[in-house]
């Protein structure tokens, strides 16, 4: 039997035994977790998750990626270029069990990404948005951040380049201040580039300066 799981963006064929890498889990070496956004598993399709599915994995270790050069020419910056390295962290893990039901009552820890956003339930632990919440979202993204965490939230809007689909997506990935942008180094603004898809533009707009002065520092 196997399984279809999706996590960081991405879906993983799976069976019992197998080894796999993914993008980084808050999770220690030797600790177990539970992915609970399961597309498919044994002969269930989800619509789109299969609802009370899981699959159970032992962390291996947090390990890095290959390298991968990252080359920035900045236009009408007199000559203005930059070459940096990035390594995308990753967590090794062992996947040990398939479930088709119960997996909210199994009591283990759910897998979240070390930048995504996850809520905690009654017994299955912490969860990433469902339909649901994912739709509350873009209506507090949509109205101007109205309701009790969009105004917890910076308007990342006021950002340049940074349009209500982009503000939906970063909020819904963890970055919800201006004060977290500030702080980004050079490893973090490459990171979230390839995470957000912006191509470069985080470092051409340089939106950690923009970030430091909509924050006041």
């Amino acid at each position: 039997m196997f399984a279809v799981l999706k996590t960081g963006g991405k879906q993983y064929r799976v069976q019992s035994g197998d080894v796999l890498r993914v993008e980084k889990l808050a999770a220690e070496a030797g600790e177990k977790v539970q992915f609970n956004d399961i597309l498919m598993i044994g002969g269930t399709v989800g619509v789109p998750l299969v609802e009370g599915a899981g699959v159970q994995a032992e962390v291996i270790e947090q390990i890095k990626g290959e390298k991968v050069i990252h080359f920035v020419k900045r236009r009408r910056k007199h000559g203005s270029q930059r070459t940096k390295g990035h390594r995308q962290q990753l967590t090794l893990l062992r996947v040990t069990d398939l479930l088709e039901s119960g997996a909210g009552d199994s009591g283990v820890k759910a897998a979240v990404g070390t930048g995504g956003t996850g809520r905690s339930g009654a017994r299955g632990g912490r969860y990433a948005m469902n339909a649901t919440q994912q739709a509350e979202m873009k209506q507090r993204v949509a109205t101007g951040g109205a309701g009790e965490k969009a105004a917890e939230a910076d308007d990342m809007k006021k950002l340049k380049g940074v349009g209500p689909k982009m503000a939906e997506t970063m909020i819904a990935q963890g970055v919800t201040t201006f004060a977290q942008i500030a702080g980004w180094s050079d490893a973090d603004v490459a990171e979230w580039d390839e995470k957000l898809g912006t191509k470069g533009k985080i470092e051409k707009d340089d939106w950690v300066a923009q970030a430091k002065s909509l924050s006041g520092e």
